[in-house]
């Protein structure tokens, strides 16, 4: 055999060889790695990530919504309120002081972490008697799942930075959907150590908390709440707020008046600062999912 045929044989023998390993089907990805793509696939199939349009936030203005914070999921809030009432002096007054925002205000910082499914967590301190609230939250029934959405709050106060007056308390949050175009609620709530003036019998404080939010636009709601108190120490006037919000992506920035300046729930149950005094505020939220 010549050379020439020899090198036109193996020309063709790796040419045959090559066809035959183009034609082989890819091999199947390691089962860490398909294991790893599963589990992904569900995270982001997660339902509690979804947008809701009619709860963007987790709080109303202080009281609880039912939006979920998904699983392994965080969201920080601020807080801020300005402590110069609104009515102090004349408009010309209120203008020079911009509306209060020359005056103080208590700031206050949120952090919640999902630990589980409908289970949250989370730690609040306000500049308000350097109080530090933790809270968990359980929602039972998501909205859409029945008639009502139901949540079960548990929460302690300690002021001086949970060093001192603690004041634990427990709340059933309802919810009502109304479409895509917001929500309504009550929230029912005992509260203890709300008296922490005078060591007296009546050292509890039980309330009802009710709250709506409406939507206008594609992402733009108006809200209002209020917190009536039925028994127990219920000194001055009930907390009520209302205000404007809007939703950019995973931010909601809410303006509100209210006739008080707490923020926790015991600070709620302890009332406004009475009927005349109306505070400028802020809320600014963010999602981490």
């Amino acid at each position: 055999m010549t050379l020439r045929c020899r090198l036109l044989l193996a020309l063709c023998m790796v040419a045959a060889v090559a066809s035959s390993v183009a034609a082989q089907p890819p091999a199947d990805p390691t089962p860490a790695a398909n294991t790893e793509a599963n589990a992904a696939a569900v995270q982001d199939d997660d339902p509690d990530r979804d947008p809701n349009a009619s709860q963007p936030d987790f709080y109303v203005a202080t009281l609880n919504t039912n939006l979920r914070l998904p699983k392994r999921k965080w969201n920080f809030r601020l807080t801020h309120r300005f402590t110069t009432p609104l009515g102090q002096g004349d408009f010309g007054d209120l203008a020079g002081r911009l509306f209060g925002l020359d005056g103080g205000a208590l700031v206050g910082l949120d952090l919640k972490y999902g630990l589980l499914p409908g289970l949250d967590v989370g730690v609040y301190r306000t500049s308000f008697d350097r109080t530090i609230q933790f809270q968990g939250r359980y929602n039972a029934i998501k909205d859409g799942n029945g008639p009502l959405g139901l949540s079960v709050v548990a929460n302690v106060d300690g002021t001086d930075n949970f060093t001192d007056e603690y004041s634990p308390g427990v709340a059933i949050v309802l919810s009502r959907e109304l479409g895509d175009r917001g929500a309504i609620y009550l929230q029912p709530s005992l509260v203890g150590n709300t008296n922490l003036i005078n060591d007296i019998d009546d050292d509890h404080t039980a309330m009802v908390g009710i709250g709506a939010r409406l939507r206008l636009g594609r992402n733009s709601y108006v809200f209002a709440e209020g917190s009536p108190r039925i028994s127990g120490f219920t000194p001055g006037d009930d907390m009520v707020s209302f205000g404007f919000e809007q939703r950019y992506g995973g931010h909601v920035f809410q303006l509100n008046v209210s006739n008080g300046v707490g923020t926790t729930l015991a600070q709620v149950a302890r009332g406004g600062t009475g009927s005349d005094n109306w505070y400028l505020g802020f809320n600014l939220a963010r999602k981490f999912f």
